[in-house]
């Protein structure tokens, strides 16, 4: 596995990138348009619009700035044209600083000072325009896989996930972690059961005390949020689509989605918007929302994401590429123009190893730039910024 690569994006600083793409991100939700029409313009840029930036204080505001910042400075994006309206609580200044600091080139369009919407759309396309003519200077070169980061998530879960499609992701992640690479999983509300197993797996003793505090502190909340008395056993945590699929408890769904995870130790537990330290296994503290989850991901640094569904879904992020697995051939057939890769066959005979080792080579292949298929339906439903103040931890 030492000798694997794929073809990416040099940084000047940090992973390489996947994509090479110019990312427009509102600093407030006022922006939103502004930055969609600019996006709208220009090839080779993407807008990350959401619904947050002002009205916040304490972790809330912090939450947001982590993961603003975090998906800013991704590697995946060349550069960065950041817009303000002027008068949020957080400040495009600031955010395009923070990006700066990565070593990328950052523009800034304030809508206030520049008169209206149609100007300063007209400023945007501009200056987006020019850093996309800059990326396209960029080459993709031969990078180690010790330089990939893997996003691992689940979500439409059915009892083919934990029989096919996750010990198939496990089984990548573990050969990317022997290579020198990293992996992030998450989805720390559909982990409750599993604590005792993942402290286990901890490098120390103070990662396997953060894998039980972060894990409890989530279940707290949920007691706190929903009702102790609904929480008895834990059944309010899982969808009807899940039980319609096969899974009836969320321990249940716990042991089976950890095998996304592999058997490799875990490294340590990182807080929402944390950048991945470096090599190895992470636990990331959110809650199991789809879109919550995968910005956390990509605020951490995971330049590929890999989504195991046993039901399907189309979803992707903007600019990150996020493959679609299945352990559930029928929703393989019924789902092909979403969903990427079938180890349903798992269940059909097919040794783990095998189809393992088919997933890896799909990984390298969308990292080195075949499109997924969500991005050639240009899905863009994950960019979703947790408000959930226990993500605001630090577990280091």
């Amino acid at each position: 596995m030492s000798n694997r690569h794929f073809l990416g994006y040099p940084r000047e600083r940090g992973l390489p990138g996947t994509r090479n793409l110019v990312a427009v991100i509102p600093s407030v939700f006022c922006a939103n348009v502004v930055a969609r029409r600019i996006a709208e313009q220009v090839a080779g840029t993407v807008a990350l619009c959401h619904p947050v930036g002002c009205s916040q204080v304490g972790w809330d505001l912090e939450l947001t700035a982590r993961a603003l910042k975090g998906v800013g400075r991704h590697p995946n994006f060349y550069g960065v044209v950041v817009v303000g309206l002027g008068c949020e609580r957080f400040r495009a200044e600031e955010l395009a600083a923070a990006i700066a600091e990565a070593g990328k080139p950052v523009e800034m369009v304030i809508i206030q000072k520049e008169g209206d919407t149609l100007k300063a759309v007209e400023r945007g396309t501009r200056l987006a325009g020019r850093l996309v003519s800059e990326a396209a200077r960029q080459s993709r070169q031969e990078l180690p896989l010790s330089q990939l980061c893997l996003g691992l998530k689940c979500g439409g879960t059915d009892a083919t996930s934990g029989l096919a499609a996750n010990p198939a992701l496990g089984w990548v992640t573990d050969r990317l972690i022997e290579a020198g690479g990293a992996a992030i999983f998450t989805e720390v509300t559909e982990l409750l059961g599993a604590e005792d197993i993942l402290a286990r797996r901890a490098v120390n003793r103070d990662v396997a005390e953060a894998i039980r505090t972060v894990i409890s502190n989530m279940e707290g909340r949920l007691r706190t949020a929903t009702g102790w008395q609904e929480l008895q056993h834990r059944s309010a945590l899982i969808s009807p689509g899940n039980e319609d699929g096969g899974v009836t408890t969320v321990v249940e769904k716990a042991l089976g989605g950890i095998y996304k995870a592999g058997s490799a130790p875990i490294s340590g537990v990182l807080a929402y918007g944390q950048e991945v330290p470096g090599s190895g296994l992470y636990l990331l503290d959110c809650v199991g929302h789809d879109g919550e989850a995968v910005t956390g991901l990509v605020a951490s640094g995971c330049q590929v994401v890999v989504f195991t569904t046993g039901r399907g879904t189309p979803t992707g992020f903007p600019g990150v590429p996020v493959v679609k697995m299945t352990g559930n051939s029928a929703t393989f057939q019924r789902m092909q123009t979403n969903i990427d890769f079938n180890a349903g066959t798992i269940i059909e005979g097919a040794r783990l190893e095998e189809v393992g080792a088919e997933l890896l080579e799909k990984v390298i292949r969308v990292a080195s730039g075949e499109p997924t298929r969500a991005e050639l339906g240009y899905h863009d439903e994950l960019f979703c910024i947790t408000r959930d103040y226990t993500a605001g931890v630090s577990y280091n």
